[in-house]
């Protein structure tokens, strides 16, 4: 039988490989996982749907010789829908909703042999930035369970980072896989707009913004996850520069001397916890050392612009999903049907016009022109994931307030994330930095469109530098 400490020590190329070569079993791998989540789940509330059956007859029967063949995995519950399993959304109103259908990003994770055990934790919609719903209730971070794990991918950052999978999928519309891989200690990369698909039902997300992908404890295992899953397929609305050879190939490469440009404000002038600051300085030290030319500079933006434009994408959008549930259910809205923020968003649609929506399509590529220039000047730009260390639980409220009330101060928290989003530039959350009081503090790393190439080779250096796979949570 495999022990935890056998299983922990591995990422998921790792256990890819002992099963390959028949040191361990796919059955004997994904009973390890499922054992983990028995004896941790009840802490951090990270899984809303197990299908242990499934998982082991999956197990014990492997397909495909997939770099990920016979691994455990994870499925965030929003989007990313799997057939035959709920997709709920972190919604009371999606109880009971089972998937017709896989979605491409799932078959593609699928195709590479990886043997989903769950589906993960959400902020409803995808909507806050920690994962504490009404329906579910909080996620816990398993480096201190009185923390949020972040959100909206917090379950899967949970999971991964209490050792449940070594890998788990995440969606990214403002900052979600980013945000989880900051509060709980995991690499989290944001891959460019367009680099995997939205398909089969719908060509994009939030006008571009969302994106998917995963979190992991290792570079290289969100590389070749990236191998696997990249691509358009038929019908996108527009497709991202393909990569030049695999991800994978490059990680463990010296990147070259890249130009670093840092800042240590909020690109917005959010001030950060000086906790925060240190993280952002103890990065530029530990690339100053490593050769990089580095310098204070970043692109400017204007926060009362794209505030607005922000709530002028996802109001009408959440509406769009509401409207279409009730239609489904064929019922009229019913109190605790969703939570009030989420309400609040889809009802400041009607104070919406379709100038609106356009407008703020047009801010965000104004924005990308921005980021564009500037990343012809330099390779990356560095800060914080977060603004502050990972709040507590209860601290980040979603049953009360209005659409521009709760963004506003959500936005307090968030110096940089969504603002890649916003420009479809790629970024990932290293963790490099702990506080003194034991908690995970990412630090975050930008790159110009489609050089996913650039950030992981600097991950894994960074990684190879400073190694990080070791420090896990003592739950």
């Amino acid at each position: 039988m495999l022990s935890y400490e056998e299983y922990a020590g591995q990422d998921a190329l790792g256990l890819a490989k002992l099963i390959r070569d028949g040191e361990v079993s796919a059955a004997e791998v994904v009973d390890a996982a499922l054992a983990r989540a028995d004896a941790v789940e009840p802490q951090i509330n990270a899984l809303v749907a197990r299908r242990d059956d499934v998982a082991r007859e999956q197990a014990a029967a492997p397909s495909g010789k997939g770099s990920f063949a016979g691994v455990p995995f994870v499925f965030k519950d929003l989007g990313c829908w799997q057939e035959g399993w709920p997709a709920e959304a972190g919604s009371n109103l999606w109880k009971g909703f089972v998937a017709p259908k896989d979605f491409t990003h799932t078959s593609r994770v699928k195709e590479t042999g990886a043997i989903p055990i769950a589906r993960t934790t959400t902020s409803e919609f995808g909507i806050s930035i920690s994962t504490e719903t009404e329906a579910c209730g909080p996620t816990r971070n398993p480096w201190n369970l009185e923390r949020s794990a972040g959100g909206s991918s917090g379950g899967t950052a949970a999971a991964v980072a209490a050792g449940i999978v070594p890998m788990g999928h995440g969606s990214d519309g403002g900052g979600s896989i980013r945000i989880p891989a900051a509060n709980c200690g995991l690499f989290g990369l944001k891959p460019s707009r367009g680099r995997n698909p939205f398909g089969p039902f719908v060509g994009e997300g939030w006008a571009g913004l969302a994106c998917q992908h995963v979190l992991s404890r290792s570079v290289r295992d969100s590389a070749a996850m990236l191998d696997a899953t990249q691509g358009a397929e038929p019908g996108d609305p527009y497709a991202c520069p393909p990569p030049t050879r695999p991800y994978l190939q490059g990680v463990g490469e010296d990147p070259g001397r890249l130009r670093v440009a840092y800042h240590v404000t909020g690109l917005g002038g959010l001030p950060l916890d000086p906790v925060n600051k240190a993280a952002v300085l103890d990065a530029v030290d530990l690339l100053q050392a490593l050769g990089h030319e580095v310098e204070e500079a970043h692109p400017e933006v204007d926060t009362e612009v794209l505030g607005p434009a922000m709530i002028a994408v996802v109001a009408p959008n959440q509406k769009l999903a509401l409207d279409a549930r009730y239609a489904q259910l064929g019922r009229p809205p019913e109190d605790g049907d969703v939570e009030a923020v989420t309400r609040a968003f889809a009802e400041r649609a009607a104070d919406l016009t379709a100038a609106d929506y356009a407008a703020a399509v047009q801010a965000f590529h104004q924005l990308g022109r921005r980021f564009g220039i500037f990343f012809e000047r330099y390779d990356v730009l560095v800060s914080t994931t977060l603004a502050q260390p990972p709040a507590e639980i209860g601290e980040i409220r979603t049953d009360c307030g209005t659409a521009d009330g709760f963004l506003e101060d959500v936005w307090q928290r968030m110096p940089v994330t969504q603002y890649f989003n916003m420009t479809g530039c790629p970024a990932m959350s290293v963790p490099l930095y702990w506080s003194p009081r034991g908690l995970p503090i990412g630090v975050h790393v930008g790159a110009g469109l489609g050089r996913e190439d650039v950030l992981f080779r600097l991950a894994a250096q960074l990684e190879e530098t400073r190694p990080w796979f070791h420090r896990r949570p003592s739950l």
